[in-house]
C-alpha cells in the first residue's frame, strides 16, 4: 500500500510539482474567503491551465485549490458571518460567536489548524484504502466496468438532495450532450447537425466553465451591490492554535473518521460531513450547552471533518472511477484529459502517478497550516474586494482558459451557450453537479456496454453470469426500489432499524 508513495517521490519532488501545490493552496486558500466562489470555481477557472503541465504538477494544483478552498471559507464565516462556501455553514455556529467574544484570532487559527490536520488524517485513509479498493476492482472486465459506471450515475439522485426528479433530468440531459460526436463503434456522426465544431463532441473543459463559473457571474451581477466594502476585522493567528486542535485529540480523530467515511459515499459531500461530524461532538460532549457560544470544539469538529472530507472523496474516484460530487467529477475529468483513467488500471500501470497524487493531497495540507497561519492578513484583507474588479476578473480568466485550449472560438459559444444553460437552471432551483457527472459517467457506460454486448454476442445475460456484475447490478436494483420508495416508507422503515 506504501508502494506508490515511493514510486511517486521522482515525480513530485521536483521545481514544478512542488511550486504548483504551494500555489494551488494559496489560490483555494483565497477563492475560499472569497464568498460566492469556493473550490469547485477555483478548479474551474484554472483547469485549463494543467493540461500543459506535467501529470502529477496538473492534479497537484488542483487538488492543492480543493484543499485550500476547503478550508478558506472559514475565515470569512468567522470574521464577517458569511460562510465563503457552504462548507463552512456549520464553522460558523461557534466561529462567529467567539469572534465577537474577542477572539477572533484563535478562531481563525482554530480553523485552519484542524482543517490541516484532519486533512492529513484523511489523507492516511486514502493512502491505504484507495489501493485495496482498486486491487479488488483489478477483477473487473466490461461487464463489471458498466456496472459500476451505472452506480456512479444513480449517484446524481444522491447528490441532488431533496430535487431528485430534478437532478435526474440534468444528469440526463448530461447523459445526451455526452453522445455528441463521432461514434467510434459504428463509425458514424451523432447530433452534429452539419457543425464541424461538434465532431469531436462537446469539450468538458467548456462545458464546465460555462455551467459554473459563467453561470455565477450573471447570478452576481443579478444580485448587485458591486461597490459594497465589507468591514472586516484585522487578525493575525498563532501556532498555538494547533496546540488547542491537538488537546481535543479525540474529537479530531473522531471528526476527521467521520468526514473520511462520509466523504467517500457518493453523494454525502463536505457540508453533511462538517453538520453530522458537529451534530456528534455536541452529542458526546461533557458540556453541549457551550456549542454555538463560540466553543473550541465545535470549530474543532467542523474544519476537520470537511477537509478529511477532500481526502475520502479522492478514494471512490482514483479506485473505482466513480465521482461522487461535482467537484470531483472535474478532478477525474481532468485526470483522463491528461491520459490517466481513474479505475483499477491506474493503480496497477502509473503507480507513480498516484503516488504523486498522495503526496500532493498530503504536502497540500501542510503548505495550508504555515500558509494560513502566516498569511491570514492577507486573505482578510481580500474579502474586502469589490465585485466590480472581482467579476471581470473572473470572466477574462474564463475567456482565457477556454480559449487556451485549443485556440478555438467555437469553444468559447459552448461556454457561453452552457452559461445561460446554467443560469436557467439555477434559477429554477436545478442542480447543476448531476450534469457533469452524466457527461463524464456517460461514455464509460456506453463504452463498456457495447464492448460486453460484443464480447457476448449480444446476449445480455453475460452480466449476470459473472458474479461481480450481478452483484453490482443486484445493488443497483436495490438503490433504483429505495429511491422511487415514497419518503414516509423510508422513515418507517428506518425507525424500525
Amino acid at each position: 500500500m506504501l508502494e506508490p508513495l515511493f514510486q511517486g517521490i521522482q515525480l513530485f519532488f521536483t521545481m514544478d510539482a512542488v511550486f504548483a501545490v504551494l500555489v494551488g493552496t494559496l489560490l483555494g486558500l483565497l477563492i475560499g474567503v472569497l464568498p460566492g466562489l469556493g473550490p469547485l470555481m477555483g478548479i474551474i477557472l484554472l483547469l485549463p491551465i494543467t493540461f500543459h503541465m506535467e501529470p502529477v504538477a496538473g492534479m497537484g494544483l488542483l487538488i492543492a485549490i480543493y484543499v485550500g478552498g476547503s478550508c478558506g471559507g472559514a475565515i470569512s464565516a468567522i470574521l464577517v458571518r458569511i460562510p465563503g462556501t457552504p462548507l463552512a455553514a456549520a464553522t460558523l455556529l461557534d466561529g462567529y460567536p467567539m469572534a465577537q467574544k474577542g477572539r477572533a484570532k484563535d478562531a481563525v487559527g482554530i480553523a485552519i489548524s484542524a482543517s490541516a490536520l484532519g486533512g492529513v488524517l484523511g489523507g492516511i485513509v486514502l493512502i491505504f484504502l484507495a489501493p485495496l479498493l482498486a486491487r479488488f476492482a483489478l477483477e473487473f472486465a466490461p461487464p463489471e466496468t458498466f456496472a459500476l459506471a451505472l452506480t456512479g450515475l444513480l449517484v446524481i439522485a444522491l447528490v441532488s438532495n431533496e430535487a431528485t426528479s430534478k437532478g435526474i433530468m440534468t444528469g440526463a440531459f448530461g447523459l445526451l450532450i455526452s453522445t455528441i460526436g463521432y461514434d467510434q463503434f459504428a463509425n458514424d456522426l451523432r447530433f452534429t447537425f452539419g457543425v464541424n465544431g461538434l465532431l469531436g463532441g462537446i469539450h468538458i473543459v467548456a462545458m464546465v466553465v460555462g455551467l459554473f463559473a459563467i453561470s455565477e457571474v450573471i447570478v452576481q451581477i443579478k444580485a448587485g451591490f458591486f461597490s459594497r466594502n465589507p468591514d472586516v476585522p484585522w487578525v493575525r493567528p498563532s501556532l498555538n492554535s494547533a496546540l488547542i486542535v491537538l488537546s481535543r485529540w479525540v474529537n479530531l480523530v473522531r471528526s476527521s473518521a467521520i468526514g473520511s467515511f462520509l466523504g467517500a459515499l457518493p453523494g454525502a459531500g463536505g457540508v453533511v460531513s462538517s453538520f453530522t461530524a458537529y451534530a456528534i461532538a455536541r452529542s458526546s460532549s461533557k458540556t453541549p450547552e457551550k456549542f454555538g457560544t463560540g466553543f473550541e470544539d465545535g470549530i474543532v469538529a467542523t474544519e476537520s471533518a470537511n477537509n478529511a472530507t477532500v481526502g475520502g472523496s479522492l478514494i471512490p474516484t482514483l479506485s473505482l472511477g466513480i465521482p461522487g460530487d461535482a467537484t470531483s467529477a472535474v478532478l477525474m475529468g481532468a485526470l483522463i484529459i491528461l491520459g490517466f483513467f481513474p479505475g483499477p488500471n491506474l493503480f496497477e500501470q502509473h503507480q507513480d502517478v498516484v503516488g504523486g497524487i498522495f503526496l500532493a493531497y498530503m504536502s497540500a495540507n501542510v503548505v495550508l497550516f504555515f500558509a494560513g497561519i502566516f498569511l491570514t492578513p492577507l486573505f482578510v484583507a481580500c474579502i474586502k474586494f469589490k465585485k466590480q474588479y472581482l467579476l471581470p476578473f473572473i470572466t477574462l480568466l474564463c475567456v482565457l482558459g477556454v480559449f487556451s485550449l485549443e485556440s478555438s472560438t467555437f469553444h468559447l459559444w459552448v461556454m457561453l451557450v452552457f452559461g445561460a444553460i446554467g443560469y436557467v437552471l439555477r434559477r429554477y432551483d436545478y442542480p447543476l453537479a448531476p450534469m457533469v457527472i452524466g457527461m463524464v459517467l456517460g461514455p464509460i457506460a456506453e463504452s463498456n456496454f457495447r464492448r460486453s454486448l460484443v464480447i457476448s454476442g449480444n446476449d445480455y445475460s453475460f452480466f449476470i453470469d459473472r458474479p461481480i456484475a450481478a452483484t453490482i447490478l443486484a445493488i443497483n436494483l436495490v438503490l433504483i426500489i429505495w429511491m422511487l420508495c415514497p419518503k414516509g416508507w423510508k422513515n418507517k422503515l428506518l425507525r424500525r432499524v
